[in-house]
């Protein structure tokens, strides 16, 4: 990798997420920074961990194992990227949030996985907001459903919504893919199940994640603003 100012990264992202809580009178204590660290190596994720990231994102489960296995548990680990119901007892074992169920499948594994290691497993629901053919996620009109059918499942716990805009260079473009997702959550929030919460949104990312807190995102992913561009 490049020489990459790691430590700088993260406190210019820190200062950023500030600002653009400040601008919309939000407390930026409440926007939760997840480091994006898939395909990063390990003595590079331990340079964001020394710097002061302590919530990681990874993609890949054999990937995150490996690296789970050298870097430790001190920081907060989540998963981000799509999960196949096959992966579902490492994902329990490994995670401490997964932002990426989308289907009852997928959920009904993870919840016998949970069972078996008498775990509660902190779940979001992914949300294709914008119906593109080459992104995972419910869509608006099966979230209820899926809410509901999860709501059911004793070793599961529903947190909130996920969602990824189509990637434009503008960040004003995911803009109303934001305002999309807010406005379901606050639809949903009148017909969920009590054992439900929706209070985080985890969208944006180093392109737009300000746009995103503008619009409410409790959780941000940001890897490429940290780490530099991956290969």
């Amino acid at each position: 990798m490049p020489n990459i100012d790691i430590a700088r990264n993260l406190a210019s992202i820190q200062e950023r997420i500030e600002k653009a809580s400040a601008k919309c009178g939000r407390n930026p204590a409440k926007v939760q920074l997840v480091a994006v660290s898939k395909t990063i190596p390990p003595e590079t994720v331990k340079t964001a961990i020394d710097a002061g990231a302590t919530i990681l994102g990874e993609n890949y489960i054999q990937e995150a194992c490996n690296k789970i296995e050298i870097l430790g548990k001190g920081v907060s680990w989540h998963f981000i990227g799509h999960l196949q119901s096959n992966k579902a007892k490492h994902a329990v074992e490994l995670f401490d949030l997964i932002h990426s169920i989308d289907n009852p499948h997928l959920a009904e594994r993870l919840n016998r996985e949970a069972q078996k290691k008498h775990k509660i497993m902190p779940v979001l629901i992914q949300v294709n907001i914008a119906e593109e053919d080459t992104k995972h996620g419910t869509d608006t009109q099966t979230a209820l459903q899926l809410i509901k059918d999860i709501s059911l499942l004793n070793n599961l716990r529903i947190q909130g919504l996920m969602t990824m805009p189509p990637w434009s260079s503008d960040p004003e473009d995911s803009r109303p893919y934001f305002i999309s997702l807010r406005r379901l959550r606050d639809e949903l929030e009148k017909q969920k199940p009590g054992n439900v919460s929706l209070k985080e949104l985890s969208m944006g990312m180093s392109s737009d994640f300000e746009v995103a807190i503008e619009e409410g995102a409790t959780i941000v992913r940001v890897g490429t603003s940290i780490f530099g561009p991956r290969d």
